[in-house]
């Protein structure tokens, strides 16, 4: 569509909103109740006047009247509405008869074009019907801004829609915006208020009113605390990385959707919104003895960098460092000790870099005293009594699994406390092939890399075959000097034929291109994940039967996990997307002991996002949540239909799900 085509398209658009407007304002309906017994009224109110009058230019007022043909309510008020641009001091909303006032509370700029918009804060009065997309538009210069763009919110890594975001833009040609924005560096949403301002509706489209024909920097602001600011680490954010202005973006159609009842518009541009860290201070924040061997230091940042770390009369060889996350802003200290060997105060010193009042990080000493005293004492009586019962072994360990084993998770232990000496010799696992015959295993027993309480028993596995695994008494001993009672568990290793098998034949946008393919639920619960997948076939096995879909993320930097944005930097968070079949669908269904092939071209699954695509994902969308709705409808009817009876049925729950390996304790 050429420019000008667009600009006529668009002012047909805008006219027949303006016209659809004037029509309510003009229709002065006498209010009139329902009659008794009648229907339930479902109808929002109907605005009858406003004053001054919708679209008044040269504004000077400071009080604004809207009047409806019937009494209303204020509902979430301070969610719903808000103003184009933000203002400082919010208006006051209150009822007055049979409308509403706004009072301004601060000065506004010249020639600048105001939005009042109120969301579905009003509603009738009696059914609380409300009235969707009320706006006030005014202008303190000669004209009123005119132009429309729309666009769609989703989040970067799940791919869902992102609703209820605020939509800002900044004059990209301004010497604040220049000041405050580089292409290393953007604080523009942290220093400037955006010139105008829309908002996303729940499915994500959002239309923004009343811009001007110029270029814009545009911003997308999730505002979860509803201060209208930008606090990282709370909310979500997006930026575009280049400028856009609505008269040369491509031309786009709108209407009104009966059953979520809002307009709905083609979306020009995608907004993709990421949460990033937060930037703060070093600091410690918490130190805490949650048991007698076990300390806890929590920092504000990532990445503490720690000088020193000592504990009196404690040798640093017999204390046992644990990362709680990647990030590493949590550490666990295990002292190799029992209990009542160490203090009930232990005595520390820590050193390590902390900002000081102007950001720089500079060495802090902190003191440490940690208290912690067993509230269970022994009974040096019973201890004494030969006849009394023995104490059960205090050695905890999880062990995932059942009586089958999936061959590609293997089997994960668990500890309650870190590991200090394995006798993996002693482990005895044997493939069962008769009655009487049973060949011994090799195995390897090996430590995770980043949860050091987690291990991994991994073997050569057969499908479909039987094992025992033993391991003898003694065999693990913990911080704690506990160790393990003798473990004997028999399973079978599941089948592929149980499952389903996806081959993928990857074609990568360039040689060294890699890729991290997830299959996942519907409803996005991960099932399966493969890292550095570049060009060639990658085959995932033993993948839940039912309906799945396959996300793709763009590893940019290769480290095997998606990454988020940074707004400062100017980085855009890496990117996900959707594999689709031949038949324009996501979903795809899985059966026992299929196998499944598909092509994966990531040039056309990674191409340039254009409104047609856009249209494809919310089309598919669409259907899928259409389906569901069907389907619960459905549901409900045959309930409705259908005695229940459950007397008797509460108290009938199985101990199944924990297997002879899944849940052992001790």
């Amino acid at each position: 569509m050429s420019t000008t085509e667009t600009k006529i398209y668009k002012a047909i658009v805008r006219w027949a909103l303006f016209a659809s407007l004037a029509v309510g304002l003009l229709a002065r309906c006498a209010s009139q109740a329902a009659p008794r017994g009648g229907p339930r009224d479902t109808l929002p109110p109907k605005v009858v006047a406003m004053t001054p009058a919708f679209g008044t230019t040269n504004f000077k007022d400071k009080r604004i009247y809207i009047e409806f043909d019937e009494y209303v309510q204020l509902k979430d008020q301070q969610k719903e509405f808000y103003t184009s641009p933000f203002m400082v001091k919010k208006p006051s909303v209150a009822l007055r008869g049979r409308g509403i006032q706004i009072d301004l509370k601060e000065d506004l700029d010249s020639n600048r074009t105001y939005a009042l918009n109120f969301g579905q804060s009003v509603a009738d009065n009696n059914e609380g019907n409300p009235y969707t997309g009320l706006r006030y538009v005014f202008s303190t210069g000669d004209r009123i801004d005119s132009m429309l763009m729309s666009g769609y919110t989703v989040d970067a890594q799940r791919g869902d829609t992102v609703g209820n975001v605020f939509i800002l833009f900044y004059e990209a040609a301004s010497d604040s915006v220049a000041k405050y924005l580089t292409p290393e560096y953007d604080s523009v949403v942290y220093k400037l208020r955006p010139y105008s301002v829309g908002r996303s509706f729940p499915n994500g489209i959002f239309i923004a009113e009343n811009l001007r024909p110029i270029d814009y920097r545009i911003y997308a602001l999730e505002d979860n605390n509803g201060n209208q600011t930008y606090e990282p680490g709370a909310d979500r954010i997006a930026f575009l990385d280049s400028t856009c202005n609505p008269l040369t973006q491509p031309g786009f159609e709108m209407w009104y959707d009966t059953t979520r009842r809002y307009m709905q518009a083609d979306p020009q541009v995608q907004m993709r919104m990421f949460k990033e860290e937060a930037a703060r201070r070093q600091t410690l924040t918490g130190s805490s003895r949650p048991l007698g061997n076990k300390v806890l230091l929590t920092f504000s940042s990532p990445h503490p960098q720690i000088e020193e770390l000592s504990f009196e009369g404690i040798d640093s060889t017999a204390v046992v460092t644990e990362y709680m996350a990647s990030k590493r802003d949590s550490m666990v200290l295990w002292f190799k000790a029992d209990v009542d060997e160490l203090p009930d105060t232990l005595k520390g010193r820590l050193i390590y870099r902390k900002h000081d009042s102007v950001g720089v990080l500079r060495p802090d000493t902190q003191q440490l005293r940690l208290a912690w005293r067993s509230a269970v004492k022994k009974d040096k009586k019973k201890d004494e009594d030969e006849n009394a019962a023995p104490e059960p072994n205090p050695f905890q360990v999880k062990v995932a699994g059942g009586k089958s084993i999936n061959p590609e998770k293997n089997i994960v232990f668990e500890f309650a406390y870190p590991l200090v000496r394995i006798d993996s010799a002693s482990i005895r696992l044997e493939h069962i092939e008769g009655e009487d015959k049973a060949v011994p295993v090799d195995v390897t027993f090996r430590q995770d890399t980043l949860a050091i309480r987690k291990w991994t028993l991994r073997a050569p596995w057969v499908a479909d075959e039987k094992y025992r695994l033993t391991i003898p008494a003694g065999a693990f001993e913990n911080t704690s000097g506990q160790s393990n009672d003798t473990l004997r568990s028999e399973f079978t290793i599941e089948s592929p034929d149980k499952f389903a098998t996806l081959v993928l034949n990857v074609q990568g946008e360039t040689p060294e291109s890699e890729y991290i393919v997830q299959v996942v639920s519907p409803e996005g619960r991960l099932i399966k994940e493969q890292a550095h997948v570049r060009t060639g076939t990658t085959t995932l096995r033993y993948v839940d039967v039912g309906t799945v879909k396959i996300r793709i993320i763009r590893d940019d930097n290769r480290n095997g996990r998606w990454d988020t944005g940074s707004l400062l930097e100017r980085r855009q968070p890496e990117r996900v997307e959707f594999f689709v079949d031949d038949a324009g669908s996501e979903e795809i269904v899985t059966k026992e002991n299929w196998e499944l092939v598909f092509d994966v071209d990531m040039q056309r699954i990674f191409a340039p996002v254009t409104m047609e695509k856009m249209m494809e994902k919310i089309e598919r969308d669409d259907l899928i949540r259409l389906r569901e709705i069907a389907k619960k409808r459905a549901e409900n009817a045959k309930n409705k239909g259908e005695h229940h009876h459950s007397s008797g049925m509460s108290g009938m729950s199985g101990m199944g799900g924990m297997g002879a390996i899944g849940g052992m304790m001790r």
